[in-house]
C-alpha cells in the first residue's frame, strides 16, 4: 500500500523528507504578486522560480524552514483567479484549495502597489471560511512611504496587514514573529544522515513523457498538474510517499527539450526550469529517466541522462505506455533504448504504464536495489584480494618505456562509490584498462545503476630516511604490495 504525505519534513530546504510533524504554512494569492519571492524568502533558499511573467507556478512546492529555532514547512501555490476559465488555471485553484485544506496557518499575498481585484476579494472570502488563522501581506512596500498604499487591505475587513518586501526582506521578521505564535508546537527529531534519510528520486526526461502522471499513479491523487500540452511541470516539485513501511522523497522535474530549442524560443521562465530540473538531480539519489517508447528513445534522453550520469547519480531507464505496446514492440523498444544509451550498459531498464499502474512494483523494487549499490561500501581487504585476481587475470600493459604496477586499492567514497588505486606510474595506465577494471568492479561487487568512480594516484616514494625501517619488507607485484613490501624494481 502507497501512502501519500502531503508535506515533505526535513529541515533542510533544498533536500525535504527527513521529519514529520512540522506545522505548515501556505502561501496564496492571485498571480504575480510576488509569492514565490516570499516563499524563497521564508525557505531562506532561491527553491521557486521567480519571473515577471504571471503564471509561473503552477503546481504546489514544500520547503521546510525555520525561524526563531522553529522549524515549519511552507507552501508555494501558482496564482488564484476564480474568474478565469483555463483549464489549467482551473487545476491551480483546486491546489490552491489543498493546500489551503492541509495547512495550520496561511499567508494571504497582495500587491501594495496596485488596487484590489476581484480575484483578491475572492480569496479573502475564501480564507475566511477556511477556519485557520490568517496573515494578510502586502507584498512590494518597498519603503515606508508604500506603506500607506497597502491599507487598502482594511477596506476588506482586514484586522491587521503586514507592509512587506519579499524581494528586499523588509517586514519578513514580524509576518515570521506573528505566524510562529498561532503555529503548534511540535518535537522534531534531529536529521539522519544522508543514507539513512528516505531515499531521493528525481524523475526527468523530454517533456511530456509522462512524469508527472507517473508520480500521480504513486501517490494516489493528482498531486502534480497533468495537461496534454508539454511543458505543464516549471518546478521541481517534490512528493513524500509511504509503501511498505519505507519512505520515498519523488522530485518530479520540468521537461528538458535541446538547448539550442530553449535557447531560440528566448524563453526566460523555460531555461530556469531546466536549472531547476538539474538542481533536482543533483540533490537526488537515484535519478529515473522517463521515455516515451512510442516515439522512441532519442538523442536527447542520452544527453539528458548523460547530465545524471555526470553528477554520479544512481539511475534507472523507465519506458512508458508500455500498454500500448505488444510484447515484441517492448522487446524493441528496449533494445533500440540500449543504443541510444550504450554509454550506460549498467543501467537497468523498466516497463511500466502510468495509466494502468503496470510495473509500478517492478520499479520500487530496482529503485531499492540501485539505491543500495549507491551507499554500497567494500572492506580494503576484499577489494585486494579481488585485484590480485584481476592482475593475475590481466596486468597493466606496458606504454613505452613505462612498466605499471597496482600496488592496492581502497574505496575513498559512497554516493558514487569511489575508489583509490595506488599505482607507480598513474598516466601509464591505458583508458581501456581503466574500463577494464571499472568493469570487473561492478561485475564482482554487483554495483547495477551506478556509475563507478576509479582514480588512480603515485605512491609517494619513500625517503632515505624511510628506507631502514622498511628493510624487512618483503616484496612482490601488483596487488599484493599492498601488505607492507616495495615494489620490485623494474
Amino acid at each position: 500500500m502507497t501512502k501519500h504525505y502531503p508535506a515533505p519534513t526535513a529541515r533542510t530546504a533544498s533536500i525535504p523528507g527527513g521529519k514529520s510533524g512540522s506545522p505548515i504554512v501556505a502561501i496564496v494569492g492571485r498571480p504575480n504578486v510576488g509569492k514565490s519571492t516570499l516563499f524563497n524568502r521564508l525557505a531562506r533558499a532561491r527553491i521557486a522560480i521567480v519571473h515577471d511573467e504571471p503564471g509561473v507556478t503552477r503546481d504546489r512546492k514544500y520547503a521546510d524552514t525555520s525561524a526563531f529555532g522553529k522549524p515549519y514547512t511552507v507552501i508555494d501555490t501558482g496564482g488564484f483567479d476564480p474568474s478565469d476559465e483555463d483549464p489549467m488555471k482551473a487545476g491551480i485553484a483546486t491546489h490552491v484549495r489543498a493546500a489551503i485544506k492541509e495547512a495550520d496557518a496561511i499567508v494571504f499575498v497582495t500587491d501594495a502597489t496596485t488596487p484590489l481585484t476581484d480575484a483578491d476579494h475572492a480569496a479573502v472570502k475564501l480564507l475566511r471560511s477556511s477556519g485557520k488563522p490568517v496573515f494578510y501581506a502586502a507584498n512590494k512596500a518597498d519603503s515606508p512611504q508604500a506603506d500607506a498604499e497597502a491599507f487598502e487591505l482594511y477596506r476588506a475587513g482586514v484586522d491587521r496587514v503586514f507592509c512587506v518586501s519579499a524581494l528586499h526582506g523588509r517586514g519578513i521578521g514580524d509576518l515570521e514573529a506573528a505566524l510562529l505564535e498561532t503555529l503548534p508546537d511540535t518535537s522534531v527529531d534531529e536529521d539522519a544522515d544522508d543514507e539513512s534519510a528516505p531515499p531521493r528520486i528525481a524523475l526527468i526526461g523530454r517533456p511530456n513523457a509522462g512524469k508527472s502522471s507517473l508520480l500521480n499513479r504513486i501517490l494516489g491523487e493528482d498531486r502534480v498538474l497533468v495537461d496534454h500540452r508539454p511543458g505543464t511541470t516549471r518546478d521541481a516539485i517534490d512528493a513524500l510517499v509511504e509503501r511498505e513501511g519505507k519512505r520515498y522523497v519523488f522530485i518530479d522535474t520540468a521537461g528538458i527539450r535541446r538547448k539550442s530549442k530553449v535557447a531560440k524560443e528566448g524563453s526566460t521562465v523555460e531555461s530556469l526550469s531546466v536549472h531547476s530540473a538539474i538542481r533536482g538531480i543533483e540533490r537526488a539519489h537515484v535519478v529515473v529517466l522517463m521515455c516515451d517508447p512510442v516515439e522512441g528513445v532519442a538523442e536527447q534522453d542520452a544527453k539528458i541522462m548523460g547530465l545524471a550520469e555526470e553528477r554520479g547519480r544512481a539511475m534507472i531507464v523507465v519506458l512508458n505506455k508500455s500498454d500500448l505496446l505488444s510484447k515484441a514492440d517492448r522487446v524493441k523498444a528496449e533494445a533500440t533504448a540500449r543504443e541510444k544509451l550504450s554509454f550506460v550498459p549498467y543501467v537497468p531498464i523498466v516497463h511500466t504504464s502510468a495509466k494502468t499502474g503496470r510495473g509500478v512494483n517492478d520499479l520500487f523494487a530496482t529503485l531499492d536495489k540501485v539505491r543500495a549499490s549507491f551507499f554500497q561500501r567494500v572492506s580494503t581487504g576484499a577489494l585486494n584480494r579481488f585485484f590480485e585476481q584481476v592482475i593475475e587475470l590481466k596486468p597493466p600493459p606496458t606504454m613505452g618505456a613505462k612498466s605499471p604496477r597496482l600496488y592496492y586499492v581502497t574505496q575513498a567514497e559512497v554516493a558514487p562509490p569511489t575508489f583509490i588505486a595506488m599505482t607507480n606510474w598513474p598516466d601509464a595506465i591505458h583508458f581501456s584498462y581503466r574500463r577494464f577494471v571499472t568493469n570487473q568492479l561492478r561485475e564482482h561487487f554487483g554495483f547495477e545503476g551506478v556509475p563507478v568512480r576509479v582514480h588512480y594516484k603515485a605512491r609517494r616514494r619513500r625517503t632515505l630516511e624511510e628506507a631502514p625501517a622498511a628493510a624487512g619488507a618483503g616484496g612482490g607485484r601488483g596487488a599484493r604490495s599492498s601488505r607492507g613490501g616495495r615494489p620490485s624494481k623494474g
